[in-house]
């Protein structure tokens, strides 16, 4: 959530962050309510005013025994009235947390500015600059390779839930949980990360204050007695700190977490509508870090690095680009994506997001540090990246991976966590 002071102290600066982002956010509806609250407030503090001069005369004219009367009664009429200013007030006030509660974060001045993703800015690739070598053979995409090895089952995943559902078998699911499995141990045991395991159901709160409520509500799975699936295991590792007050020394705190993750894809109709790119259900890796506002921009450096590591131990090609203005999610101040080269497609795809959020998700979720020195409390700023989207990283092994036979190497690094097994080769039908 946006700070409110500084709409209140600079509604100009904060309100020309708001349109580089280019969809038509605008502060006018704040500044509306806000004069109204301040009427309501001068109204409220005028009445006080006046009651507490009435008390004063009352206890002045029974000290000289004089009739009080007139006065008791302006008093007793003020109650109601400043009861009443009281409620109005109270609501002008959630009016007023609810419409900022919908605007986005602002963009970091670094951010590139742009309208949308043909804006964004290319900053390196791996292993080259150039483009990845084209396959000695005509690449094909994962659906087919998948349903040849008999490791990826689309006609199951639609039968027993429906559209955008798959179910992986034999080779595949193994070949997904080494991913997971080695995706974990790398950044437990080398990039220093505390490995956690949430709920995969949150409440409200939880999903306000990461914020895909209110705004995102038509995009979530919800269950009953008021909890929602995960979107990602952002939501829930993020939430750890919610309503709590951190001390400096315990920051940065650096939490990874593998999930099954939920999301309706309402706005993606037509899109991708074939393989594993874009599911309803689908697994993540994903990095949190809660960090002191100064180190911030260094995390997200290093968080991205992290979730290259992944990429260059799988030796999978692919590039990081820094969202535009325009391209920006709701909650991210500054985002760096890692779009890994899929062969079957011949192009580059987004297989992680990685975030600085600043404090807009703290101010919603309350949670806050406190410095060594001092009694103060502020925001703690909060971090997030996938390390990986483990479906999008089987699409990218099976597509780079693929061998002119119709086979699949399975990566080097992965191989201890298939049990030693190589090769994914086609199944022979009877």
């Amino acid at each position: 959530m946006l700070d409110l002071k500084l709409i209140r102290e600079d509604p100009a600066w904060v309100e020309g962050r708001l349109q580089s982002r280019g969809k038509g956010h605008d502060l006018q509806k704040v500044h509306l309510l806000e004069q109204e609250k301040r009427a309501i407030q001068a109204e409220t503090e005028a009445l006080q005013a006046r009651r507490n001069a009435i008390s004063r005369e009352i206890g002045h004219l029974k000290a000289q025994q004089g009739d009080a009367s007139a006065l008791l009664e302006e008093m007793q009429g003020l109650g109601p009235r400043l009861k009443a200013l009281e409620l109005l007030l109270r609501s002008k006030e959630e009016a007023v947390g609810e419409v900022v509660s919908q605007l986005p974060n602002l963009p970091d001045l670094s951010v590139p500015m742009g309208r949308d993703e043909n804006e964004n800015v290319e900053l390196r690739r791996w292993p080259a600059a150039s483009e990845p070598e084209p396959l000695p053979f005509p690449a094909q995409s994962h659906w087919d390779i998948g349903e040849r090895l008999g490791v990826l089952d689309f006609d199951a995943g639609a039968l027993v839930a429906g559209a955008r559902f798959t179910v992986l078998r034999g080779g595949g699911a193994r070949l997904s949980r080494a991913l997971i499995n080695f995706m974990l141990d790398l950044h437990t045991a080398e990039h220093g990360y505390t490995e956690v395991l949430p709920p995969f159901l949150v409440n409200r709160e939880s999903l306000f204050g990461t914020g895909q409520l209110p705004k995102f509500e038509e995009d979530l799975f919800a269950a009953s007695d008021d909890f929602f699936l995960i979107p990602t295991a952002e939501v829930p590792v993020t939430n750890l700190v919610r309503g709590q007050i951190v001390e400096e020394e315990q920051l940065p705190l650096r939490m990874v977490a593998w999930t099954s993750c939920f999301r309706r894809e309402a706005g993606a109709a037509g899109k991708d509508t074939r393989g594993l790119i874009r599911q309803h259900q689908f697994d993540k890796v994903e990095l949190v870090w809660i960090t002191r506002p100064e180190e911030s921009e260094a995390a997200l450096e290093q968080l991205t690095r992290d979730a290259e590591a992944v990429l260059k131990r799988l030796e999978l090609p692919f590039r990081t680009v820094a969202l535009c203005t325009g391209d920006l999610g709701f909650a991210a101040r500054k985002t760096y994506d890692l779009e890994v080269w899929l062969p079957g497609q011949g192009r580059y795809r987004e297989i992680s997001s990685c975030s600085n959020t600043g404090d807009f998700q703290a101010r919603r979720m309350q949670a806050r540090l406190r410095r060594k020195e001092g009694k103060k409390v502020e925001p703690v700023h909060t971090l997030n990246g996938s390390g990986l989207a483990v479906g999008r990283t089987l699409v990218a092994v099976l597509e780079n991976y693929q061998q002119a036979d119709g086979s699949v190497v399975i990566p080097d690094v992965l191989r201890p966590y298939m049990g030693g097994v190589s090769l994914l080769e086609p199944v022979v039908k009877k």
